[in-house]
């Protein structure tokens, strides 16, 4: 569930200047943003543990505060995308970091344990433990989806792309993604055309169009959406490149 929050631009405008603040060694910046924020992180936090969370009473609640301070200190305002939506992805990657080690400890339990129990009741116990353990690993993959998205989203800003539009202007038909696809691991395949595109942050047409078979007009049509194919191919984004090496 993605946590809402709408704020007004002279929010917005305050909330940026405090984390730029807070970045810079104010430390009553960063204290007000630890205290005003309060209710958001600790919302995030609680959706993710399915319970309530009180701060100094639960360990989830500590987390979700050391990741918003962190992520006050690694966001970067370049990339176009709002804090809040930042320090979000940061808690929730904290909080399934957490549920990683608590599920870890879990099955570092010996099985004796479980034999002087009732043996059905032992047995459930063991299949609950596997099915949490399968349930963060979904989880944990979620989130790194979602952030791979996000840093995708702010790499794309710097070429002019809106990760919404990938929908609208990606091809409709199979045999023409993959001649995109094509097109975009010829381009990252040569260090000159690469160079083009991270420089020039647009595609090199003319040297491209005497090495591909797609003709000119489709390699305009299609060109953010073979940049971005490109992005992707040469960043760190392991599950987006597991997608696109995944058979139709």
């Amino acid at each position: 569930m993605t946590t809402t929050h709408a704020h007004k631009p002279d929010e917005r405008g305050q909330l940026a200047d405090l984390v730029a603040r807070a970045q810079a060694g104010d430390g009553n910046a960063r204290e007000q943003l630890l205290q005003d924020y309060r209710p958001f992180y600790l919302r995030v936090a609680s959706n993710c543990c399915r319970k309530y969370l009180v701060l100094g009473r639960d360990d989830e609640a500590s987390i979700a505060m050391i990741a918003f301070n962190e992520a006050i200190d690694s966001f970067d305002s370049a990339g176009g995308a709002s804090f809040l939506s930042f320090a979000e992805i940061v808690v929730k990657r904290r909080m399934v970091d957490y549920f990683r080690r608590q599920s870890r400890k879990s099955e570092e339990i010996p099985l004796s344990t479980f034999e002087t129990e009732d043996n059905e009741d032992g047995i459930l116990q063991r299949i609950e433990s596997k099915e949490a353990h399968t349930v963060l690993q979904i989880q944990e993959e979620t989130e790194q989806r979602r952030e791979e998205i996000f840093r995708l989203d702010q790499l794309l800003s710097h070429y002019g792309i809106r990760f919404s539009e990938l929908v609208k202007i990606s091809p409709k038909h199979q045999d023409a993604r993959d001649r995109a696809l094509q097109v975009a691991r010829t381009l990252v395949g040569d260090p000159e055309l690469l160079a083009y595109l991270t420089r020039k942050k647009s595609l090199p047409l003319k040297e491209l169009e005497s090495r591909v078979k797609v003709s000119r007009k489709t390699l305009e049509r299609q060109r953010k959406y073979i940049i971005t194919l490109a992005l992707i191919l040469i960043g760190d984004f392991y599950h987006l490149q597991e997608y696109l090496n995944r058979p139709e």
